[in-house]
């Protein structure tokens, strides 16, 4: 029987995150949920794996703690052998406001968790996969957002400036872990129906208000973004190094 590949998911509980822990499972990963407070959805997720034939296993973490990137790389190798695959998700916007009215401290979380957290999960990930030199296809995803090159003017400038980074790290890493074999490339949504519209910029009506100045006049489902995830992290995107997926409906 073939090993399955062990993938690791950052901010896996909801959304983009949960829906790509999902799908992984049934492409045939076994997978590591990292989650920051929501015990109960990473379970959710969890067993959805479980169903779907994968080895699943929830790992609580703040992705801004560099010892709690640590801690969870180390529990997900030990619950579910050496990392084969890594996406680095786990992100908050803060709460939408023009930038003359925001918050310094919630421009600073953002930071820490978007950019500081980012690059430190993928610092572990190029160490983990690095180390695991005999595995077939690894892989980095990390997600990037639609907003690095729209500004997010009147929302959220920090945030597309913290996902801006994000395709630098991309382009740059993919060029270091490329003759080790390890692809690295991004995928950057545009908007999708998830609850980071109410729980982190604090609109919870904000895709029906953005939704008609789509092209294709609606938000993308978390599954439509798992599916382009999982093909970056799939041997048919074998060439595919230090690519931004725009997945975006057209804008």
């Amino acid at each position: 029987m073939t090993e399955r590949p062990v993938l690791l998911v950052t901010g896996g509980s909801r959304g983009i995150g949960a829906a790509t822990c999902i799908l992984a499972a049934r492409r045939g990963y076994d997978v590591a949920v990292n989650y920051q407070g929501n015990a109960e959805a990473a379970a959710e997720v969890v067993a959805s794996c479980g169903r779907a034939g994968a080895k699943a296993v929830a790992l609580q973490g703040d992705m801004a703690s560099e010892a709690d990137i640590l801690r969870v790389f180390s529990e997900a190798r030990t619950a579910l052998g050496p990392l084969t695959a890594v996406v680095n998700n786990a992100a908050i916007t803060g709460k939408s406001s023009p930038l003359a009215q925001a918050d310094a401290a919630a421009i600073r979380a953002c930071i820490d968790l978007n950019v500081t957290g980012a690059i430190l999960v993928a610092r572990e990930a190029a160490r983990a996969l690095i180390a695991n030199a005999g595995a077939r296809n690894r892989a980095i995803v990390n997600i990037s957002s639609i907003a690095a090159g729209l500004g997010s003017p009147d929302e959220y400038v920090w945030y597309a400036a913290s996902k801006a980074a994000v395709d630098s790290l991309t382009i740059g890493l993919a060029k270091e872990l490329a003759p080790a074999g390890i692809r690295v490339n991004a995928v950057a949504p545009g908007m999708t129906e998830t609850d980071i519209h109410a729980l982190s910029t604090g609109e919870p009506g904000r895709v029906a208000r953005i939704a008609p100045s789509i092209p294709l006049k609606r938000a993308a489902q978390p599954e439509e973004i798992a599916e382009a995830v999982l093909f970056a992290l799939s041997e048919a995107a074998s060439y595919m190094v230090g690519s931004i997926v725009r997945v975006g409906g057209g804008r």
